[in-house]
């Protein structure tokens, strides 16, 4: 008798190199041509469609198509941050490395998870809004309180929900081997310090660069308690 959701699809689709790479190019939050996506998977155009098909109706990857374009992009947040969560747990069950995670040190340090901010930052940002009691972290389970509300609004950051998506979520740093913020109010935050101008996003990378006046606005606006 099977009770619960087929997990096993789910795994197939992301047990396969060339899909898995495929997914990881998308993390970024950018859709993605499947030529573009057929260079990230080391594979050919032909295949590479094989494979998002299959992407697609395993409920992984939309696709949106413009003129003779098709764009692929994941699904939603949640694929993003379970990959995450994979990442970490391949780079843990691996074998040993010095420092596990990204060589490059501009995506330690900072890097888009789909729509939220990962790596060390993301890693401080968690770490500021629960050390001042903004955020309580129930064994996992993030909850914003009201002074944290307040806090964000001041931010410029309005603290709802947008659809099935939580407002809080700790998602495993694949590089930090710790939680950082996502759920909507992650991705708030990340948007607001664009708006700020704090960071951008590095054209065809994951990586959020901070200018240094940003940089050192964001530690005021987030200290480590």
């Amino acid at each position: 008798m099977k009770l619960g959701a087929d997990i096993a699809r789910t795994a197939a689709l992301l047990g396969d190199p060339a899909r898995a790479n495929m997914l990881a190019a998308l993390m970024g939050g950018v859709a993605l041509t499947a030529g573009e996506l057929a260079q990230e998977g080391g594979i050919t155009a032909q295949t590479a469609s094989v494979h998002l098909a299959r992407l697609v109706d395993g409920g992984l990857v939309t696709v949106r198509r413009q003129g003779r374009h098709a764009y692929f992009a994941l699904s939603g947040p949640e694929v993003a941050e379970l990959l995450e969560d994979l990442m970490s747990l391949a780079a843990r069950t691996d074998q040993p490395r010095p420092r596990p995670g990204p060589r490059d040190p501009g995506l330690r340090r900072a890097r888009v998870c789909y729509d939220h901010l990962a790596g060390e930052l993301g890693v401080a940002l968690l770490d500021s809004l629960t050390g001042r009691g903004l955020i309580q972290d129930h064994d996992g389970a993030l909850v914003l309180t009201p002074d944290g509300a307040a806090a964000m609004r001041a931010f410029g950051v309005e603290p709802v929900t947008t659809g099935r998506r939580p407002l809080c979520r700790a998602c495993l740093d694949w590089s930090e081997r710790r939680s950082h913020l996502a759920g909507s109010l992650g991705a708030g935050v990340l948007n607001r310090i664009y708006a700020l101008g704090w960071a951008r996003r590095v054209e065809g990378s994951r990586v959020v660069a901070f200018s240094a006046p940003g940089l050192a606005a964001f530690e005021r606006a987030f200290p480590i308690t």
